[in-house]
């Protein structure tokens, strides 16, 4: 399980530049997460290294308080790749806090956002690029950024850009970048095409773990609601009424989160979506105005499990399991962070139960279910198969196997 800080630990044995101590003094930063602990002197040192440590431990400062200290000593650049647009600009708030002190610019360049801003800031030779993958490719088929100055590369949430299909274009993207160079991978989870990744890309990599892969935070307290799926409506308003903090809910579809966000609305809460059908901009209005209290709630799908970086979400509900059993994790991971309690509920259909099995075996432990006082009991239920007869039957034989508890 994660561990909180370890307060006999500071940042001050880590080798990190007096200039940069002052503003993690400042920003209350005083002692590093167990990720930081272990990852800055290896970075500090040019290491190549793969992080592996669960959603809201501080994976970002991890590199970018070395990097930025690297990068003020010598030349060179450094490539931050990342899945999401929300990722992106969340990994360059966390660099804004220092590099600006050393004169180091950052750009930022993702899908969605005018391409001649970007080609502004990318002539006054940012220092650190933050790209998601296909926007990246697109400056670079366009001969408006180059990478040969790249003398450190970090691949962020490695598997979940894999789980996207951006092999490609991060394979593409390695060709262009110098051989000689640091490489870091940062992420909650090492799945086995990351890890060939590490063997082709990277230089004897040191390997760090502050969790095992796929362990959920253990502040967070999760329960588990079995639901039929037109109760559902009313279990959400009995539970959103109950918790007054901030929710984040998680939609399968975003024509789901759109759905549930209307019907939200309707129950008199103030609340917004984000998903890939929304633009830019009504994605970062609905994140802000999330961040700053305008909205209560915010209804997302699995895009966002890992772009949303704020503090004191009180509950997250899985409205819809997501798909990916490894997406449970990183959902959930969004409360509970820095060192905060939080709390993860999950609505499961009868006929779920083998989706919940595969859940708990991916973090190795159970879910408790719940009930509600006014709401019918329900239970999980195996599924109806049909067999074949001996003789083939085309039509086969109806078998109702019994309903029960597993």
């Amino acid at each position: 399980m994660m561990k909180e800080p370890d307060t006999n630990v500071t940042f001050d044995g880590l080798g990190i530049a007096p200039k940069i101590l002052e503003v993690l003094d400042r920003l209350k930063f005083t002692h590093p997460t167990p990720i930081q602990h272990k990852a800055i002197p290896i970075v500090m040192d040019g290491t190549d290294i793969i992080g592996v440590a669960q959603t809201g431990t501080g994976k970002t400062l991890a590199f970018a308080i070395p990097v930025i200290q690297r990068l003020s000593r010598n030349k060179g650049q450094c490539l931050v790749l990342v899945p999401t647009r929300e990722l992106a600009i969340q990994v360059n708030e966390a660099f804004q806090e220092i590099a600006p002190l050393f004169g180091l610019r950052t750009v930022v360049i993702i899908g969605g956002a005018p391409m001649q801003a970007q080609l502004k800031v990318l002539k006054k030779n940012p220092r650190i690029i933050i790209a998601t993958p296909g926007r990246l490719i697109d400056h670079m088929t366009q001969k408006t950024v180059r990478l040969n100055e790249v003398e450190i590369l970090i691949l962020d949430e490695a598997d979940r850009m894999l789980d996207m299909g951006f092999k490609p274009e991060i394979e593409r993207i390695l060709k262009f970048v110098p051989k000689k160079r640091q490489t870091m991978l940062f992420s909650a989870t090492i799945p086995g095409e990351v890890v060939s990744i590490g063997a082709v890309h990277m230089k004897l990599p040191v390997h760090i773990e502050v969790a095992p892969s796929g362990t959920a935070a253990e502040r967070i307290i999760q329960e588990l609601f079995i639901v039929k799926k037109e109760a559902k409506k009313k279990l959400l308003a009995k539970l959103l009424d109950q918790y007054r903090g901030p929710v984040l809910l998680f939609s399968r579809t975003k024509r789901g989160a759109g759905k549930i966000n209307r019907m939200i609305k309707q129950m008199g809460h103030n609340s917004a979506e984000i998903h890939s059908d929304r633009t830019l901009k009504q994605r970062r209005e609905a994140l802000e105005g999330f961040k700053r209290g305008k909205y209560r709630i915010l209804v997302a799908t699995d895009i966002a499990a890992r772009g949303i970086d704020v503090v004191g979400i009180e509950t997250v509900i899985n409205y819809d399991l997501p798909d990916d059993t490894e997406n449970y994790v990183h959902r959930i991971g969004r409360t509970g962070r820095a060192g905060h309690k939080g709390r993860a509920i999950s609505f499961a259909t009868p006929e779920q139960g083998s989706d919940i099995r595969n859940i708990e075996s991916h973090i190795k432990t159970a879910l408790p279910v719940s009930e509600h006082p006014e709401l019918p009991r329900e239970k999980f239920v195996t599924q109806t198969v049909f067999r074949s007869t001996a003789r083939g039957s085309a039509r086969g034989r109806r078998r109702n196997l019994p309903r029960k508890r597993w």
